[in-house]
């Protein structure tokens, strides 16, 4: 087992030097006094399995010794890649070749094309397509022509005798066959029934396991296919129950039933009755070859006061464990009530459980098989753990990947994909690398990590505990949101009202018993209370104030934050802050060991409120994000651990922390981009609380990081109902007036022609320009159609959706917010239906989707309950997140557990179809502008929402603009880009600069690499450098003395492990003087690329060669909620992007940027400016929006500020700077007094931000302010600002005079 002080240097082992083609790890078995002339030899193939193969080599020997003239070469999927000629030297020759679980796409296809030249074939649990090489005499598993790849027909039919009617259980059906078939077989005359048995045969001694059973195994091919004769014949196999249990203290025995085991465990180990049972999802065949991990594993469970239940299964079976074996006291009260179904298959031996932990990955039902039906497999996993009700973990060494690469780059590939993707679909939380392969003398045996055992111990037991504990004693800690600070954020979060939902949830938990206090009536008032504590903690009036503490105000000294920390992680603060923990100068009062460090907070009862601490400092916020060696500040760290430490060591003592809403910090701490090491901010601030986080439904990509980072319990609320735009003020008018127009008698009416243009805007010059405009139109026939221009585009801005104010957290729809979701997603969403289609049939099928919705929103108050089931500490049910629009009914009820998808079915058949017609838009919007010319680049936005609510839909572009498609293997995954041929793409191929978001970079590693395989082959391709632009860049970046690997580098991204180009956050803060500096300040951010031989080397020369090359960037918007003009993002990255690049080209301008909606029906591009101003009158300047949002508070206000620091950032970076936008921006929100007066009372610092925001327009030369307007601005700001400090003045004299009456 590996401490955490001995890991790296476990990790860093020397390998055995001076290997040669059979040196090093012994490959070839053989005895070389043999002088016989028969000869046979086996090839052994085994993937996944680096871990036992020194258990293969001594069953290789033991096999060679007893059988003359058997040679056996000994091979793991690692050697298929590094060792190839050796290999296939070994299969030329060979008589036999047995593989087992290769998956890789280019090793299945260089294995398969060389071992068909073998006479004997034996292949297992691998893909379809090498499966279907297996052949055995007259025996063959090749497809038939025009069926599917599997089992033949005669085995499909014998397996259906061995399965229960249950459909999950039928891979369960096909391991008892295994196991039955060979003695029932010998029965049945002929030679295929023979050649049968023999392939059952060979696969029941591997199954089996054991250096003996492989012995046998090999001895028995050599016996029956070689004709050679062991000096001992190949026994029978060794079984082993295909289910049971184990335990160290009785070695070698394997319990049958969970009761036996549980009975002889309670009278060999007395007094542990109270320990929580956790019942452990173990390999068999890793129990069978006898790990080491595995006691390690069970011994630690019970050094931590938990009681283990070592289950092993098969892998395929995992679900009948814990659906057969394993129960509960809310399952068994459940079965008596009536209220699930009985389960037929339950044992009268199966015992309580207080928890789940699989250590096997891959989904619960099925295993590794259970992957190719990932959907319906999820949903029969999601009603046997819901039956159960206890939390389901994951907790597993890495099988695909060492300790070494998982510490330095995280982990990714096929690995993240079973720890983390397929189980997250069935509901698992807090999933926890526990160790991995090491390498050195110890080559491929896999060890654990003494404190991730300890963290998963931790987090068993804390969360078992609250359902333990009296929910009247339960602490719970909430925590708000305040970036970025100073402009009316505290306490808001996307798409969801925090003051409202915060009261609802405090007003129901209190109905359930929690002690939450006495609460305002107000939420707003509730708001306020947490406000000031953090005001009072930010200002340093908390210190020494009895009125803040007794309100719940915590504060901790240097020197106890000291000791929670342990030197080490006080070290690494303080060496970033300043050299000692008093030193940060981030809301700390006094120094040495009288430092106080404020952390705000509210108590209500035994639930205490509070807001996340500022990341960084005032003019650099953020800090902590961007530099992978940071560390939180001491305040911020002090801030989790007085949540976590107990109330005896002066810490609140949280039993949970809730984190309330899209999105906080704590999650994006620095670590590992994937698979928390205790090296990790998020795992050492909140590694050991249960995490309940609040999350929007439709945000599946963000919530990945709190999932897997911040090891939180997710539970989903819904996004705000949509509305239709519509029309209003001058919009309606000029509406009139085309209809006039085209009404009148006379439609060359140069007078009427005249109102048109004037309404319309656009004509600089007065009235005697739009009367020769008017005049030039209507002589040249002109104005029809420009009418009918207006006319289209005014329709498509009054259908245009929006989200109307923000979520109440277990709120159902009223009735006309339902209408406007069925509307939304009948008229505009995945429901269409062609006119042919218009039938009776599909009339009833909209009724009854229809209806289906309807009852599903009204199950928001789920949201609540989800909420609370979490507390409790029970199984929250998992569902996808995504949208009402594209996914219906698939994404609700909320307040579920959401997950994303597996990263293996990117692009779908869809979102690469719909990817490739707006590669070839792109391509012609470019041409159109550039005289017919094909664009050499083109740059695409990767960002893991999208992806994952697409499907992949900008994957599909960049294989649409590059001339490439996706090779889908038979169980679905999505396994290489192939390029398609110049003469069937009928044009160049396009280069494209592939930028990554850090969820994209980190979630979808492996269609990373599979595009950075696709650039590097469409570079080397053999074709005209003017019909590949990919290669013509390649040579020229080759010859300007770059290397192949830097020349054929088209991902970029942010560096390792760090998140976000830094944009946003210098537009946000004001720090910034030229618009230059935001263009190279993406450049910076993004210069480091990424694929298969290195995960962020810096290559900005390369990236300036793509981008001096780029003609146009290409983003997708994946949601209404989330448009150009809605969040920061966008901005920071596409319009940044686009400055960097027209800096780099002379300033010339000729860089355009295009949209492409992807929740619209047709994907097609739309000029960046064209959306912009779609968006802007649709909502921030459309009354309709803006009464909604401002409706909703002080949230509401928060929305409208960042939609104003927003337009600063396109003004910045692409230059939208149309005066009419900042005139009615003005005249909306800061000049209309009623406007103004509700946004200065709900939220005076966001108030202040959008006045501030419109002179800092106008101070940067983005908009010329009429005189009349600027100084009414100036005066606004003036006195809001006055109001402000004024309140905080009032606050610090309130607080100074409760403080002098508790003194008399």
């Amino acid at each position: 087992m590996c401490e955490r002080s001995q890991l790296q240097e476990i990790a860093e082992a020397p390998t055995h030097k001076g290997a040669s083609s059979e040196t090093g790890p012994k490959r070839k078995f053989w005895d070389p006094t043999y002088a016989g002339e028969e000869k046979f030899r086996v090839v052994l193939i085994a993937g996944f399995e680096t871990f036992n193969r020194q258990l293969y080599r001594m069953a290789a020997e033991k096999a060679v010794a007893r059988c003359p003239g058997l040679e056996i070469w000994v091979f793991t999927d690692q050697d298929l890649q590094s060792q190839q000629p050796l290999v296939e030297q070994a299969v030329d020759e060979a008589n036999v070749v047995f593989a087992s679980l290769i998956f890789d796409f280019e090793q299945v296809n260089w294995l398969r094309e060389r071992i068909l030249r073998v006479p004997v074939r034996f292949v297992f649990e691998s893909s379809l397509e090498l499966m279907s090489s297996t052949k055995v005499g007259s025996f063959s598993m090749a497809s038939q022509p025009g069926k599917k790849q599997g089992m033949p027909p005669a085995v499909k039919s014998l397996l259906s005798k061995f399965s229960s009617t249950r459909e999950e259980d039928r891979l369960d059906g096909y391991t008892k066959f295994l196991k039955s078939g060979p003695a029932l077989l010998k029965f049945i005359p002929g030679e295929k029934a023979k050649d049968l048995r023999r392939w059952l045969q060979t696969y029941s001694y591997w199954n089996a396991g054991g250096v003996d059973n492989v012995a046998n195994m090999f001895c028995s091919l050599a016996s029956e296919f070689g004709g050679l004769q062991p000096g001992s014949p190949a026994a029978e196999v060794i079984e082993a129950p295909q289910r049971g249990l184990v335990h160290p203290a009785r070695p070698g025995y394997y319990f049958k039933t969970p009761r036996e085991y549980l009975d002889w465990y309670r009278a060999k180990f007395p007094g542990r009755e109270s320990w929580p049972v956790a019942g452990i999802l173990l390999y068999r065949k890793h129990v069978i070859s006898a790990l080491p991990y595995i006691d390690e594993l069970v011994t630690h469970m019970e050094t931590k006061e938990i009681l283990p239940l070592p289950l092993f299964i098969t892998g395929v079976d995992g679900h009948i464990a814990v659906r057969d074996f394993l129960t509960s006291p809310h399952e068994q009260e459940q079965l008596r009530a009536g209220t699930i179904p009985v389960n037929p298959t339950l044992s009268p031996d199966a015992v309580n459980v207080d928890a789940v932990i699989s250590t096997i990955g891959f989904p619960l039902v099925g295993g590794p098989a259970g992957s190719m039906e990932g959907a319906r497999q999820a949903e029969i996993a999601k009603e046997i753990l819901q039956a159960k009700n206890v939390p389901y973990f994951v907790a597993a060494p890495l099988l695909i990947q060492d300790v070494k690469s998982w510490f330095g780059q995280g982990i990714g590939g096929l690995q993240s994909v079973v720890l983390y993707s397929l189980p997250e679909l069935d509901g698992a939380i807090d999933t926890i690398p526990l160790g991995g392969l090491c390498c050195g003398d110890k080559d491929g045996e896999i060890r654990l990590v003494e404190e991730r055992l300890d963290r998963l111990s931790t987090r068993i037991k804390r969360w078992v505990s609250l359902r333990s504990t009296p929910k009247s004693e339960r602490r719970v800690a909430v925590v708000l949101y305040g970036y970025p600070p100073g402009i009316g954020a505290t306490g808001t979060a996307a798409l969801l009202n925090v003051p409202t939902s915060l009261h609802k949830l405090l007003s129901k938990m209190k109905e359930e018993g929690y002690d939450v206090g006495e609460l305002p009536e107000d939420p707003e008032e509730l708001l306020q209370m947490v406000k000031v504590a953090d005001d009072e903690s930010d200002s340093g009036r908390g210190y020494a104030n009895a009125q803040y503490a007794q309100r719940g105000g915590a504060t901790v000294s240097t020197d106890q934050l000291e000791t929670w920390l342990g030197s080490s992680d006080t070290q690494r603060v303080s060496k970033n802050w300043g050299g000692s923990l008093d030193r940060s100068g981030i809301r700390t009062v006094g120094s040495g060991e009288r430092a106080q460090m404020l952390l705000g907070g509210v108590l209500f009862g035994k639930v205490w409120v509070a807001v996340q601490p500022p990341l960084g400092l005032p003019g650099d916020p953020m800090r902590l994000l961007f530099e992978r060696d940071m560390t939180p500040h001491p305040q911020y760290s002090a801030f989790y651990k007085f949540l976590e430490r107990k109330e005896e060591d002066n810490g609140f003592g949280a039993n949970v922390v809730v984190h309330f809403g899209m999105h906080g910090t704590e999650e994006w701490l620095p670590g590992t981009s994937l698979g928390n090491t205790g090296e990790c901010w998020p795992d050492i601030l909140t590694g050991s609380l249960p995490n309940v986080y609040v999350y929007a439904a439709n945000n599946p990509s963000e919530s990945l990081l709190a999932k897997r980072r911040g090891y939180g319990t997710l539970i989903s609320h819904n996004v705000p109902p949509y509305s239709r735009a519509g029309l209003y003020k001058e919009l309606q008018t000029l509406r009139g007036l085309i209809a006039d127009y085209f009404e009148g008698l006379s439609r060359e009416s140069r007078g009427a022609a005249m109102k048109v243009l004037e309404e319309a805007g656009g004509i600089d010059g007065g009235e005697e320009a739009v009367e020769r405009c008017a005049a030039y139109m209507v002589r040249e026939n002109m104005m029809m159609e420009y009418c009918e221009r207006l006319k289209a585009y005014l329709a498509e801005l009054e259908q245009r959706l929006f989200s109307s104010g923000l979520h109440v957290l277990g709120d159902p729809p009223v009735e006309q917010a339902m209408e406007a979701y069925l509307r939304a997603y009948f008229e505009d969403g995945s429901w269409e239906v062609t006119s042919k289609e218009r039938t009776w049939d599909r009339f009833q099928e909209a009724v009854r989707q229809g209806c289906s919705i309807r009852d599903l929103l009204l199950r928001n108050t789920e949201e609540l309950e989800g909420v609370l089931k979490a507390l409790n500490g029970e199984f929250v049910p998992p569902a996808p997140g995504g949208d009402l629009l594209r996914d219906g009914s698939g994404v609700l009820p909320t307040g579920r557990n959401i997950h994303a998808l597996d990263p293996y079915r990117i692009p779908s058949k869809v979102a690469m179809a719909r990817g490739k017609a707006a590669a070839e838009l792109s391509i012609s919007l470019h041409r159109k502008d550039n005289n017919d010319e094909f664009p050499e680049t083109i740059a695409v936005n990767l960002w893991g929402l999208e992806a994952i609510k697409t499907r992949g839909e900008s994957v599909g572009i960049v294989l649409g603009l590059v001339g490439a498609e996706p090779v889908v293997e038979a169980t679905g995954r999505v396994v290489r880009f192939d390029l398609i041929p110049l003469e069937k793409l009928g044009r160049p191929r396009v280069d494209v600069l592939t930028s990554l978001s850090g969820i994209f970079r980190d979630s979808f590693s492996n269609v990373v690499e599979l595009l950075d395989d696709l650039f590097e082959r469409a570079a080397k391709a053999d074709e005209p450098a003017d019909m590949n632009f990919i290669r013509k860049h390649a040579l020229e970046l080759q010859a300007a003395g770059e290397t192949v690997e830097a020349s054929t580098a088209r991902i970029f991204s942010n560096p390792p492990g760090e998140f976000g180009s830094l944009v946003n956050e210098r537009v946000t803060d004001g720090n910034w003087e030229d618009e230059a500096d935001l263009g190279e300040t993406w450049a910076k951010r993004n210069a480091f690329s990424f694929g298969r031989s290195g995960r962020g080397v810096e290559r900005r020369s390369t990236l300036n060669k793509l981008m001096s090359t780029t003609g146009q960037v290409v983003q997708c918007v994946d949601s209404v909620e989330y448009g150009l003009t809605d969040i920061q993002e966008y901005y920071a990255n596409t319009g940044a992007m686009v400055r960097a690049m027209d800096d780099l080209q002379g300033g010339k301008g000729k860089v355009q940027a295009s949209v492409v909606e992807s929740y619209s029906k047709v994907p097609r591009p739309k000029r960046i400016n064209e959306v912009l101003r779609l968006e802007y009158r649709s909502k921030l300047l459309n009354p309709k929006w803006a009464n909604s949002m401002v409706d909703q508070g002080s949230g509401g206000a928060f929305e409208v500020s960042q939609r104003m620091t927003a337009m600063i950032g396109w003004g910045a970076t692409t230059k939208f700077k149309e005066p009419w936008v900042f005139d009615q921006s003005a005249a909306t929100y800061a000049l209309d007094p009623v406007m103004a007066q509700k946004l200065r009372d709900s939220n005076p610092e966001a108030f202040k931000n959008i006045v501030g925001r419109l002179l800092e327009a106008n101070n940067r030369g983005m908009w010329e302010a009429k005189p009349d307007v600027l100084q009414q601005l100036q005066e606004i700001y003036e006195d809001i600002d006055d109001a402000i400090e004024l309140g905080t003045a009032a606050q610090r004299l309130s607080d100074i005079t409760m403080q002098q009456k508790e003194k008399r």
